[in-house]
């Protein structure tokens, strides 16, 4: 029986593409982090622009339009928080497809393996009982018995 299992070369791919998939959903997940942590600055800086009591005509509608750019900034920030999320579901979902393709291809190598143990065993056996049937022979040939 074939010791070395065939598709050793595609069980090494398989694991690379698990662990480049790994690596895809933990940069969605640092681009998640690092979306969160600017949507809370946003936040900061529109809760800390609020609109002067007092003052020109002209500054307050500065002061409005500063506020409302915030504002949009924010939505802005709150957008790529959700879009970064989705692109780590799809990422997660690759991931998974990834890890079930290699875990495919293992259990076949673990297969193979059984399957070669048994052989050797099988073997092994047939080449002990070849040994205990030509020894008997052999000391029947010359007049001995086995003592049973």
């Amino acid at each position: 029986m074939k010791r070395i299992f065939g598709l050793a070369p595609v069980l090494r791919a398989r694991k690379a593409q698990e662990d480049a998939a790994r690596g895809a959903v933990n940069l969605s997940r640092a681009e998640i982090r690092d979306a969160q942590a600017l949507v809370k600055r946003r936040n900061l800086q529109l809760v800390g622009a609020e609109a002067p009591s007092e003052g020109t005509a002209r500054a307050m509608v500065a002061s409005l339009v500063a506020r409302q750019s915030l504002a949009a900034s924010l939505f802005d920030a709150q957008r790529m928080v959700t879009d970064a999320e989705e692109v780590e579901r799809e990422r997660v979902a690759i991931l998974a497809d990834a890890a079930k393709r290699r875990r495919a291809v293992e259990m076949m190598a673990e297969r193979h393996a059984e399957l070669v143990r048994a052989h050797d065993l099988r073997t092994d056996q047939a080449t002990l009982d070849e040994l205990a049937t030509t020894s008997k022979a052999r000391n029947a040939a010359r007049g001995l018995t086995d003592g049973s």
